[in-house]
C-alpha cells in the first residue's frame, strides 16, 4: 500500500478525491486529509506519507509554499487544481504530476502509476521548481534537467540556443558546452518563456538575448553569441521579425 495524504481547503474536493482514489486505486491508502496547509505540514511531518496529492490555492500558503517549508521532501506530490495557470507547463517538464479539478479518474490512474516509478533526487527536482517557476513560466530562469545519475540546473540565460536530434535536444551554452536532453524540441517551446526564445526553424528554438545580427533573405539567418550563424526558415521569417520587434 501506498500512504498518502489529502491536503485541500475545500471539504468537497477532498471526499470527492478520497472517493475517488477508493474506487480507481486500492493500492493507496488515505492516512488523513487536511483542511489547511499548516495542518498538512504537521501531519507531513507526523505520518510521513509516500505520497502527497496537494492542493495549489490555499489561504495564507499555497502547495509551492507549503513544499518550501521542508528542507528535504522525501514524498511525492501530485498537485490538484482548479487552475491551469500555475506553471502547468513546468510542472510537467519537472517530472512532477498534477490533476485538474473535477478529477478525471484516467488521469489519476496515470497519474498513480507514475508515482509508483520512484524517481531519484526528487528534492532537487522540487527545490528547482520552486525557485524558479513558482507560479509563471515567464519567470522561468533556471531548468532542471535530467542527465544520468545528476540534475542540472542550467541557466536559460546562458542557453544560446536548443537543436533538435530527433527525440532529443542538445542546448547550445554560452561556455561552449553542449548539453542533449532526452526532451524533444517541441517540449522545450512550451516551457521556454516565449518572450525569450523564438522557434526560427524546424530544428532551432533561439535565444533572442543572444541574436546579434539578422540578416535578410528568402528565410535568410541569425547570428548568435559565438559569431555563429543560424538559418531562418522562410515559414518563420514573420514570427523572427516580430519577436525582434518586441523586445
Amino acid at each position: 500500500m501506498i500512504k498518502a495524504l489529502i491536503i485541500d481547503d475545500e471539504q468537497d474536493a477532498r471526499e470527492g478525491l478520497k472517493l475517488t482514489i477508493k474506487k480507481s486505486c486500492p493500492e493507496i491508502s488515505i492516512m488523513a486529509m487536511c483542511e489547511s496547509p499548516e495542518i498538512g505540514i504537521e501531519k507531513i511531518k507526523e505520518l510521513r506519507p509516500e505520497l502527497v496529492f496537494l492542493d495549489v490555492q490555499m489561504p495564507r500558503l499555497s502547495g509551492f509554499d507549503l513544499l518550501e517549508k521542508f528542507e528535504t521532501i522525501n514524498f511525492e506530490v501530485i498537485f490538484v487544481t482548479a487552475f491551469d495557470k500555475y506553471a502547468i507547463k513546468a510542472i510537467k517538464f519537472s517530472a512532477l504530476d498534477y490533476l485538474l479539478k473535477p478529477v478525471d479518474v484516467e488521469e489519476l490512474v496515470n497519474a498513480v502509476d507514475k508515482i509508483k516509478e520512484k524517481q531519484k533526487n526528487k528534492t532537487a527536482h522540487f527545490k528547482s521548481l520552486l525557485n524558479n517557476i513558482k507560479y509563471n513560466s515567464e519567470n522561468l530562469n533556471r531548468l532542471a534537467i535530467p542527465s544520468n545519475n545528476e540534475i542540472i540546473l542550467q541557466k536559460t540565460a546562458d542557453i544560446i540556443y536548443c537543436e533538435a536530434d530527433g527525440n532529443y535536444t542538445i542546448l547550445h551554452l554560452a561556455d561552449d558546452r553542449k548539453i542533449t536532453v532526452s526532451k524533444t524540441l517541441k517540449e522545450f517551446e512550451n516551457i521556454l518563456p516565449e518572450t525569450s526564445f523564438c522557434r526560427i526553424h524546424h530544428a532551432t528554438l533561439v535565444n533572442l538575448a543572444h541574436v546579434t545580427k539578422y540578416v535578410k533573405g528568402e528565410g535568410g539567418y541569425v547570428m548568435v553569441t559565438g559569431r555563429r550563424h543560424l538559418d531562418v526558415s522562410r515559414r518563420k521569417k514573420e514570427n523572427l521579425i516580430q519577436a525582434l520587434n518586441s523586445i
